[in-house]
Parts: structure tokens; sequence; C-alpha cells
């Protein structure tokens, strides 16, 4: 790839404008209890006393939301942060002083916040801390599912499949992964509810999971059809 000259650099940074990824991630740091997320987490993470210094908690808490907010695979957010500049910052990465984070410390990171029960605990920490700031979600809510793809041959520590992940059909295509579900505010776009299963788990099983309890609207696809009942036993008054 041939390095830009000087002349170039000026014409970019004169007619360039910040991308639609760039104003979100802006809007994100700006909004995110960054603070009390790593103090979440951090009695957990790994201090680096024996072996090869752990990846900062911080880069790793906002890898991990990049993930589910682009519905990135393990590979694909290492990728990803290879490929974007914007990605990078926001994350906190500087290739010149050491690599991204790769795919195996990603999946890593992931275990180690379900196997202490911290991804629900890190929602409610969000949605705690933007209620205090007058963002309240109470309007309604959109649920949808991604399925976060990654290679069949992808395995664990073990050399094996990682049990998490399972095969499933969209359409006439094969995927093999974990699948994200998301529950997202429709008025604020914020997103407040992400529950992580294997990809072959259908979306009905998990709505009631994606749903506070005060919506008075639920929107979803045709994968929600005919969860009428499910929504007026988790929500009291919602119209869908």
């Amino acid at each position: 790839m041939r390095q830009m000259s000087l002349a170039q650099q000026a014409e970019f940074h004169r007619y360039g404008r910040k991308s639609r990824r760039e104003q979100f991630l802006d809007q994100m740091d700006a909004v995110m209890p960054w603070a009390e997320l790593v103090a979440l987490v951090e009695p957990h993470y790994p201090k680096g006393e024996q072996g090869r210094k752990p990846v900062g908690l911080g880069i790793m808490l906002r890898l991990y939301f990049v993930q589910h907010w682009f519905a990135l695979s393990d590979p694909g957010a290492e990728d990803a942060l290879y490929d974007s500049a914007a990605l990078r910052r926001f994350v906190g990465i500087d290739l010149g002083r050491a690599p991204a984070p790769d795919e195996t410390t990603i999946l890593n990171f992931r275990h180690l916040l379900e196997a202490h029960d911290l991804c629900g605990q890190m929602l409610d920490t969000v949605n705690l801390y933007l209620a205090s700031r007058g963002i309240r979600i109470t309007t309604g809510t959109i649920v949808d599912a991604t399925i976060i793809h990654a290679p069949s041959s992808t395995k664990n520590e073990k050399k094996e499949r990682d049990p998490e992940m399972h095969q499933t059909r969209k359409g006439n295509q094969w995927y093999f992964g974990m699948k994200a579900h998301i529950g997202v505010d429709s008025k604020e776009g914020i997103v407040h509810s992400v529950c992580s299963t294997a990809a072959s788990v259908s979306d009905v099983h998990m709505l009631p999971d994606l749903l506070h309890g005060g919506e008075k609207k639920v929107w979803g696809d045709a994968g929600y059809q005919g969860q009428s009942e499910a929504i007026h036993q988790a929500v009291p008054q919602p119209r869908t």
C-alpha cells in the first residue's frame, strides 16, 4: 500500500469528516459509565502476577461492548481493530506499542464475565448510570437477535469445538457460532438487555429476558410472531 504524501494528508484533513460509526462511538464514550464498569469487573480480572501481563481491563471492556454494538465474532472483532482506526481509538489500541487482542483473548474475557455472572450486572450498572443522568428507558423495546458467526474450525484451549457454539440455518445458509439477543429502547436507542446463547437457540425462547417490564410497546421481526402471551406475562400492558 502506497504511503500518502504530505499534500494528500493535508487534503484528507481538510475535507475529511467523522463517519456515522465515529459519531456513534463518540456518543457511547460520553454516556457509558466506564469507571463503574471497571470497578465491577476488576476484582475478578487477572492481575498478571504470574505469566504474561494481561491486556488492560479498560480495553477489554470497550471491546466487549463494540462486539455487541456491531455484531462481531471473536475473530471478526480482532480483524476490525486492524481494519478500523476509529475502533482502535475508541478501544484504546496503539499498534505502535502493542498488538490488538487476539480472538482467544477476546473469548477468554467473555468467559470470565460469564463465569462470575457479570454480564447482567454490567447492564444494570449502565442502566442505573443513565437513569441518574435523566436518560430514562421506559417507552418501549425493540427486540432482535444477531448471529455471531465463527469459523467451524474454531477451537477452545482444549483444541475442541467450544461447547457454547452450535450450528444453525438462516434461510439457505448455515452458520456456526453464538447468537446475541438484544433489547433496545425504542426512543433513546440504548441497549438495555443482552443475552448470549448458542446460535441454535430460538429467538422466542429469550424474549422474556429482553424486556424490562415497563414497556408500553414491543417491536420484533417475524421470528417473534405469536408471542403475545409471553409478552403479556413479562409486561403488564404492552402493545405489540
